[in-house]
């Protein structure tokens, strides 16, 4: 049964309601529903106090219903009267109450914030459901509903209507999701009828509750920011420009932060944010896009939480949100949407460029691009990141320039190089360069794996035979590398060369002149990667296939700071043709583009060529070193066939290499296979490497090279083939 409640229970505070200005203000609520109490006893006499009431509608009700409303007696006019000054005394007086931060942010009216006490109540004490069933004559009805609502806190019909329209969808109770209206079991309930749930969100801001949306919890992490902008490694005019673009207090700022991985946007968002004194929402788009929230609810749940915590947004992994399937499409929108229509400052962090153009209407959108580290700045950031464990200024210097690492590949090579002296030495101790640049190395990206197979560098300059100017030409290529801090940053060719800052090489020669040996004693030296690349994977038959691949390849390239080789160059880099159909203009378009894309390349980009007169002439021209590899004169095939056959390989007394190199004009790679099936065949008969398992490997290479093997070439040892020959 549903009794009338005591005043004595209207006037008892909740427990959870702790903060003094809504103890006061919930007070002032509770006096207000007892005045209500009071109003329905005085209006139905006796049938209030009817055992179902609410349940049943008596013939003596009906009559008290369609009778003329009746005017208050003095003391209820009265006690509604002073209700009326005690809530204004107490707006007043609670200017800094969480309620009346909300009003602020929200922009909502007196009668708004008298609904959210109205809704708030039974969240703290259930209690007031059965208060709200008893003035609602419905035992049913256990959360406010609107009509309740207005009968508390409109004194005549003109505020009556216009308290109404406070509940239209595009009103700020709604818009900003801070409650919801609910049917409670009727279809289509009319909007008098219709229960006012408080969103749990704002139960928790009210209630003074530290925590963030429940539904944003997965993707949502708080970042508190201490370090400013000057204590990141920036340049002035970064900074200046940063701090400028963040500067609209009262307009709502985007702030695009374009750079890869490691590039520092959380970095420089969090910098921002310290300056400001706000706190930082990282949000997750991945999980955003793989999860299950509404795009237009979450969009907007997210904007809401940053102006209820007085934060920036940091919108990571921005990029996906520009994807071709339905779900991304949505959350751009969404995101978009919400965005224009917030006063605070937001970050996308993204690797490609976009501009808003037409997206945004009211948002100041900026796109701001994150340079790469110069090399100062990269060794101020391996001095900060390495401490103690630094190696000497000199090492220290030749990492800064060798590896083109973002400041958060630095944080990770750094780290990465502490797990591994620390597999050598329990104890802390200077890390090695060894160390150091296994742990720089693999910074690379995982991409560049797609269309270009990795080289392991196993040769030096001692296995490399070359005649004196093409092995200087090649320490030069390592020279270049290693100083380009003190000619591009201290010299100041920086400041005069706007692209052209890498090292292109071209490599001609016949097959097995040592091309790619040199290719590999140059990544060896510098201790960076090479990489290969697969002309069959990146040639396209499709009209800017090509292009693609090689955006592709450059990009990953660039973040793996790796050197790239074209073997066979000449496939794609090859002369450029006369325009007879479409297929040759854009044959021709993919080598400009190609041309364009070197001369962006930062790194290191060997094209190595059987013919160099198949290569394009512009290629040439932009070339930084060109070396030809000559076919070996008879000294240097015998410094190969000396060096070929390793120091433990067992050699017979009669190997005559001075003979091999002087009757057999050969490559260095012919040279290799013959020394390689010389040694295999010495393994089957089990013995040492002789003169006759060498003369049939040359046998044999002969063969493939589709030569004669005439009694003039071979003299003497010729008779050595003839077992074979008989055996076959």
């Amino acid at each position: 049964m549903l009794h009338a409640p005591t005043i004595d229970l209207l006037l008892e505070q909740p427990e959870a309601a702790d903060d003094q200005h809504l103890h006061m203000a919930l007070g002032w609520l509770h006096r207000l529903l007892a005045w209500q109490i009071g109003v329905t006893r005085q209006t139905f006499g006796a049938l209030a106090d009817d055992p179902y009431r609410g349940l049943y509608v008596p013939d003596a009700e009906v009559d008290v219903l369609a009778a003329a409303p009746e005017t208050l007696p003095p003391e209820l006019a009265a006690a509604r009267a002073e209700l009326a000054a005690e809530r204004a005394t107490i707006a007043e007086i609670s200017a800094g109450s969480r309620l009346a931060r909300l009003a602020r942010q929200f922009n909502l009216s007196p009668f708004d914030c008298d609904v959210l006490l109205l809704a708030l109540a039974p969240e703290l004490d259930l209690r007031y459901e059965r208060i709200y069933g008893y003035i609602q004559d419905d035992v049913t009805k256990k959360r406010p509903t609107v009509s309740l609502a207005l009968r508390l806190f409109c004194t005549s019909d003109a505020e009556t209507l216009a308290a109404r329209a406070r509940f239209a969808p595009g009103a700020p109770l709604l818009a900003h999701r801070l409650i919801q209206l609910a049917d409670e079991g009727q279809h289509h309930a009319p909007l008098l009828a219709r229960a006012i749930l408080l969103d749990a969100r704002i139960v928790d801001e009210l209630l003074g509750l530290d925590a963030l949306d429940a539904q944003l919890a997965p993707y949502v992490e708080r970042s508190h920011p201490r370090r400013g902008l000057d204590e990141l490694v920036l340049s002035p005019e970064l900074t200046a420009q940063l701090r400028r673009a963040a500067a609209q207090p009262d307009a709502g700022v985007i702030l695009a932060l374009h750079g890869g991985y490691g590039s520092g946007r959380k970095a420089v968002a969090e910098a921002l944010c310290a300056e400001l004194g706000c706190t930082l929402l990282l949000v997750d788009v991945g999980r955003l896009l793989e999860g299950d929230l509404d795009p237009e609810e979450g969009a907007y749940r997210l904007v809401r939480e940053a102006a209820l915590q007085h934060a920036a947004l940091l919108w990571q992994q921005a990029d996906l949100l520009f994807g071709d399937d339905e779900r991304a499409r949505r959350w751009r929108l969404a995101l978009l949407a919400a965005l224009d229509a917030h006063a605070g400052l937001s970050f996308l962090a993204l690797e490609q460029p976009w501009q808003a153009h037409s997206a945004l209407r009211h948002a100041r959108y900026l796109g701001i691009d994150l340079p790469p580290l110069s090399f100062s700045e990269r060794e101020q950031i391996w001095r900060a990141r390495l401490g103690e464990q630094a190696p000497d200024d000199s090492a220290t210097q030749a990492l800064a320039s060798t590896f083109r690492l973002s400041p958060g590949q630095i944080r990770d090579a750094a780290a990465l190089a502490r797990s591994l002296n620390h597999w050598h030495t329990s104890a802390p101790a200077q890390l090695g360069l060894a160390e150091i640049f296994a742990a720089c190395r693999a910074q690379s990206s995982g991409r560049l794996a797609g269309v270009a197979r990795r080289v392991r560098a196993t040769y030096q300059w001692a296995d490399l035979v070359l005649p004196a100017e093409q092995a200087t030409q090649l320490r030069e290529i390592c020279v270049q590398l290693r100083h380009r801090r003190t000619v591009l940053e201290q010299w100041g060719f920086d400041r005069h060369l706007a692209m052209g800052k890498g090292v292109n090489v071209l490599f001609a020669g016949p097959s097995g002149t040592g091309k790619t040996m040199a290719a590999e004693v140059i990544a060896a030296d510098l201790g960076l990667e090479l990489y290969k690349i697969d002309l069959s994977a990146l040639v396209s038959k499709y009209i800017g296939e090509t292009e693609k691949n090689l955006d592709r390849i450059f990009q990953a390239a660039g973040e793996a700071n790796a050197i790239l080789f074209f073997d066979e160059a000449d496939a794609i880099f090859g002369k450029r043709s006369e325009v007879k159909d479409a297929h040759d203009r854009y044959a021709n378009i993919e080598v400009g583009y190609l041309l364009q894309r070197m001369e962006e390349y930062d790194g290191v980009v060997i094209l190595a060529t059987n013919l160099r007169k198949n290569i394009d002439d512009a290629f040439v021209r932009r070339l930084h070193v060109a070396i030809d590899f000559p076919f070996p004169e008879e000294t240097d095939r015998q410094r190969i066939w000396r060096q070929v056959f390793p120091a433990t390989t067992p050699l017979a007394a009669d190997v005559d290499l001075r003979f091999l190199a002087r009757q057999f004009k050969l490559s260095g790679g012919n040279i290799r296979n013959i020394a390689l099936l010389a040694a295999f065949l010495a393994a089957e008969d089990g013995s040492i490497v002789t003169m006759q398992h060498i003369v049939r490997a040359l046998r044999r290479e002969y063969q493939k090279l589709g030569k004669l093997v005439t009694e003039s070439d071979f003299g003497a040892y010729f008779s050595l083939l003839r077992p074979a020959a008989d055996a076959g």
